[in-house]
């Protein structure tokens, strides 16, 4: 682990983000192979979402993947975030948290949502050091809220 890491925006192609999430199929709470077809996933996430990465030595080692396609309400989802294991703890997830909120910011949204598993407490404590709070309790997952400030423009409460 002793590359450089690189942040990207939308470089991964299909094959890169499978190969990645089935490396951190574990990691995630509950396995994300339990929830759904990883194959299907990934092309799901390259066609649909916006994607933030993070690169060493030629290995996807982190991926946040978002959509920002709510251009009624302006709300932002992140459906994804995930670190190889022998990077976790080194600031990538935060790093890829912050390239999204600012890439919703510029975007006009208004809120970004995600959904943790309520007893993943190592994601929601860096969920909440980027700014999210506790929402709806939806057992045995949370729905965690960022409200970004919004100027008048893109302020549809008003």
């Amino acid at each position: 682990m002793s590359f450089a890491v690189e942040f990207t925006f939308m470089k991964a192609a299909e094959a890169d983000i499978t190969m990645h999430l089935r490396a951190c199929d574990s990691e995630f709470v509950p396995p994300l192979s339990s929830r759904v077809d990883i194959n299907n996933y990934a092309k799901k996430i390259v066609s649909k979402a916006t994607r933030f990465e993070a690169w060493s030595g030629g290995s996807l080692i982190g991926l946040l993947a978002a959509y920002y396609n709510d251009q009624k309400d302006l709300f932002a989802y992140i459906t994804s975030v995930s670190v190889l294991k022998e990077w976790a703890g080194k600031g990538i997830a935060t790093r890829l948290i912050s390239r999204c909120i600012e890439h919703a910011k510029v975007s006009g949204m208004r809120q970004i949502s995600l959904e943790v598993a309520n007893d993943n407490t190592a994601a929601i404590r860096t969920y909440e050091k980027s700014g999210f709070v506790i929402g709806k309790v939806n057992a045995p997952f949370v729905i965690m809220n960022l409200y970004l400030n919004c100027d008048e423009k893109h302020d549809h409460r008003a």
